[in-house]
């Protein structure tokens, strides 16, 4: 847990300094930057989902690698 605390500070002061936005701006950024890492598991589920729709083939090895993983685990 202090690993994390410790990146989410280092984030905040680079957020700070290094800006060259207005300070208000700075401040919600430097707050809110680990949400960074939600957006981009968000973008990637959502490409995951469009990519079994745009190819077909991909979307049937998906299912099956699935029920393989279903199957195995306990």
């Amino acid at each position: 847990m202090t690993f994390v605390l410790i990146v989410y500070v280092v984030g905040v002061i680079v957020g700070l300094v290094c800006g060259d936005a207005h300070p208000y701006a700075r401040v919600a950024l430097a707050v809110l930057w680990p949400l960074g890492l939600l957006a981009f598991a968000i973008t990637l589920c959502v490409l995951l989902a469009a990519s079994v729709i745009a190819f077909p083939l991909f979307g049937a090895a998906l299912v099956a690698a699935l029920v393989v993983l279903w199957a195995l685990l306990p």
